[in-house]
């Protein structure tokens, strides 16, 4: 047998060992700087936090929500000068608030340079529900102890077992507390997907994840043995068993269970009933299904929360006609025209955020109840027109099309969460025209009217954010990418025109 191993070629030569040892060492030299720069932003932002909450301090009213400007707006001003989401810059300002007040010894431990900022977070993440301050500082020495020597891994899962064992509080409040933070949120990835995540109560969530798998192992199941037992059907070339209609959609096939989920993946299901009669009774020959059990439940899941009703329905039909049921899924799609007519393979988007698959585009467009045309600078890709039926129809058309999400700086909050702002107050003569109107999200629409920013619209749709420290941060209209044909065949136009910019 031939040993294809060469441990002398694989040995690093001295020059080597020397130059990998001042770089290892020039990396640990750097961490320890990094930690220390990290150590001042947690300083800095606290001190702006504090300021904030001076000004909160002062302020008379008692709505929660007027209370929150001042920190709203001093968040919006940094994200602005970071090219940060304000949301995100809150966040760090609350955390480094928290650190400076209720863990000293992290933040001084931090600036020495004795542990990383992932160790700090560690720290604040599992000891922030310790409410005694004597119970906590003895908490913190011990773990920035344990931290000085170990990886933030396992400084977390020995902090989180720690608290456990010193937490004042029992665990069924602590429970209730944190049951408040519950809620979705949606983060997007590469190559047109998106990751959804639920936070819920730990049996919950379990509960969810076990009920997903067995019922992924039912359908496997029943593909395995309705193929068995449908093996002496014809099949095409490639072996997959085939419906019995060749016109039927493989990617629109019915799941075992009775529900339907557009998106699966090619020989993905086996149908409840075979098409043919209601009995199921026709010669229809079962779909292979070839997912896995993890792509199986994902489609489940899906099916579930698209098609599915919850158990408690306290609507009725006059606030809710058909009820919660009835309630169906709503997205914003951008498709250019030669994607939609198949001659090119990019552009389309969800809600202005995210690219997605052709496919699922064309399909989309194919369903949709209407549709906007949208006529795009050739260069600059800003829009031009928009097709219009009656006054107020037309503006609100025009300006999902040119903003596409909010406009705020750095916010991507999608048109189905934004208002529609005057960008010079309608109650001071401001006028209902297209050069004075703009997509905001609520938070940033309640923060330019009841707080010192203004907003100003430039001739091309252009917004000019003026901070009330003086800041000022141009938002041009979100591009569009166009792809032009010279005349000849569009397909060879988009493959071989030089970029429009």
């Amino acid at each position: 047998m031939t040993d294809f191993r060469s441990p002398d070629a694989a040995l690093p030569g001295e020059d080597e060992c020397d130059r990998l040892r001042e770089l290892v060492e020039q990396i640990r030299a750097d961490t320890i700087q990094l930690a220390r720069v990290h150590a001042g932003l947690i300083r800095h932002r606290a001190a702006v936090m504090q300021i904030a909450m001076e000004q909160v301090a002062r302020c008379a009213s008692r709505r929660s929500r007027e209370r929150e400007l001042p920190v709203r707006s001093v968040a919006l001003d940094i994200a602005a000068a970071t090219q940060t989401h304000d949301l995100t810059v809150q966040k760090e300002l609350g955390e480094a608030h928290t650190l400076t007040e209720k863990f000293a010894a992290t933040v001084d431990a931090l600036e020495s340079g004795r542990i990383g900022m992932r160790h700090a977070q560690a720290i604040l993440d599992t000891g922030a529900a310790i409410d005694d301050d004597d119970t906590r500082r003895g908490w913190e020495q011990v773990v920035l102890t344990r931290a000085e020597r170990d990886s933030p891994g396992r400084t977390r899962a020995f902090a989180r077992e720690l608290a456990e064992s010193v937490q004042p509080v029992g665990m069924t409040a602590r429970h209730a507390r944190a049951a408040e933070e519950r809620g979705v949120s949606v983060r997007d990835l590469a190559d047109g997907m998106a990751e959804l995540s639920v936070i819920l109560p730990a049996t919950v969530a379990h509960g969810i994840r076990d009920r997903l798998r067995r019922q992924a192992a039912a359908i496997r199941a029943a593909c395995t043995v309705t193929d068995a037992s449908n093996r002496h059907q014809p099949s095409d070339a490639s072996g997959d068993t085939l419906l019995a209609s060749d016109s039927v959609d493989r990617a629109n096939v019915t799941p075992a269970g009775g529900t339907t989920h557009a998106d699966a993946p090619s020989g993905v299901a086996v149908p409840s009933t075979p098409a043919g009669t209601a009995d199921g009774t026709a010669n229809a020959r079962a779909v292979r299904d070839e997912r896995t059990l993890a792509q199986i439940g994902a489609d489940i899941c899906a099916d579930l929360l698209l098609t599915g009703a919850p158990t408690i329905d306290p609507t009725d039909d006059t606030t809710c006609p058909g009820g919660l049921g009835a309630i169906r899924a709503h997205v914003q799609i951008t498709v250019p025209v030669l994607t939609l007519l198949g001659r090119a393979d990019v552009g389309a988007a969800v809600a202005g955020r995210s690219p997605i698959d052709p496919r699922t585009a064309r399909r989309l467009a194919a369903r949709a109840p209407g549709w906007d045309r949208v006529m795009c600078d050739p260069v600059a890709g800003t829009v031009l027109e928009v097709d219009r039926y009656s006054p107020t129809a037309a503006q609100r058309r025009y300006l999902a099309a040119r903003d596409q999400h909010c406009r705020a700086p750095g916010c991507r909050a999608p048109l189905t969460r934004c208002q529609i702002d005057h960008n010079h107050e309608a109650q001071d003569g401001g006028a209902t025209t297209l050069s004075n109107l703009a997509h905001l999200c609520v938070r940033h629409h309640t923060l330019k009217t009841e707080t010192a920013w203004t907003v100003s619209q430039q001739p091309d749709g252009a917004l000019r954010f003026t901070s009330p420290l003086g800041q000022r941060i141009e938002e041009a209209p979100p591009p569009r990418v166009l792809f032009l044909p010279d005349g000849g065949d569009a397909r060879h136009s988009a493959r071989s025109d030089p970029p429009p910019f």
